[in-house]
């Protein structure tokens, strides 16, 4: 495994695969790798090699109330983790690296950034735009991987691949949740003993709503109703947002007659924490994948 942390060396590597005709593929990380990050690895070794993991903190998608700083770095145990799945390439830049003296260029993706997310963290997915177009460009990855628990992300990464005609195409792979339903999440860390065991709360919700879809409810209204019904069970848990989406615009739905998601955020203890669930009409019943 080869840990590159300059952008002109990222460039060599990438352009010689390129040469070889090699299908090179990318998994974007922050780091502070989990089984989540590792199925992302597992299904880009599928399809693609030689495979490019990034680990970026990027600054530019943190509100100033945020946790920049304190986001969980764990550099060595990624490395190892890394090695342990035969990993060809590790992208691991400096700030400076991807945003050097001078640097004044962002990307925005209009009406999907503002929803859902953007409303509670304004700015932040033109951080997150900015910088996977940054690497789109340095590694130039035929196939792109992201985890279905940042769906907002990865269907405005998808829009901005289409509206830009980026050669990369997106993959999007299902949420991996712990034993007990939590969704994992790199954020997980922050949680104190009790939040964590209240933090289930959140995949108890979303399974209490696929359970009532099953069945046959169709009220918007009701499954909301009944989702937010979990939640306050956990007086430690408060909800931000719980909403039913299309999974296309990402606008609020009156009917389940399309794809969409159940989505949520909600603040456990100190730590904010999002998770959906995916809806797919199957003739005259639903897919619901939580």
């Amino acid at each position: 495994m080869e840990w590159i942390h300059t952008v002109a060396w990222m460039k060599q590597v990438a352009a010689e695969a390129q040469r070889n005709g090699r299908l090179l593929g990318l998994v974007p990380t922050m780091g502070a790798l989990h089984e989540g990050h590792f199925s992302l690895v597992r299904a880009a070794q599928r399809e693609c090699s030689p495979v490019v993991v990034s680990i970026f903190v990027n600054p530019v998608q943190f509100g100033p109330s945020e946790d920049f700083h304190k986001y969980p770095r764990r550099l060595d145990a990624d490395r190892a983790a890394l090695e342990t799945l035969q990993v060809d390439y590790v992208f691991a830049p400096p700030a400076d690296g991807m945003y050097p003296a001078g640097f004044g260029t962002w990307v925005n993706v209009d009406g999907l950034s503002e929803r859902l997310e953007g409303r509670s963290r304004p700015g932040h997915f033109r951080g997150v735009a900015t910088v996977v177009l940054k690497l789109f460009e340095i590694v130039q990855p035929r196939f792109a991987f992201f985890g279905r628990k940042d769906a907002q992300q990865a269907r405005i990464i998808r829009q901005m691949a289409r509206d830009l005609d980026l050669a990369t195409d997106i993959v999007v792979c299902p949420i991996v949740r712990e034993a007990d339903g939590l969704a994992m999440s790199s954020r997980n860390a922050y949680l104190s003993a009790t939040d964590r065991r209240a933090a289930t709360v959140l995949s108890r919700s979303l399974e209490r709503a696929r359970r009532e879809i099953i069945s046959g409810e169709g009220d918007i209204v009701r499954l909301i109703a009944a989702l937010r019904s979990v939640i306050e069970t956990e007086p430690g848990v408060a909800l931000e947002y719980a909403e039913i989406v299309d999974a296309d615009t990402l606008e609020p739905v009156m009917t389940l007659r399309k794809p969409c998601y159940i989505v949520l955020a909600a603040r456990v203890g100190n730590t904010r924490l999002i998770d959906n669930a995916l809806v797919e009409p199957d003739g005259e019943s639903f897919i619901v994948s939580v």
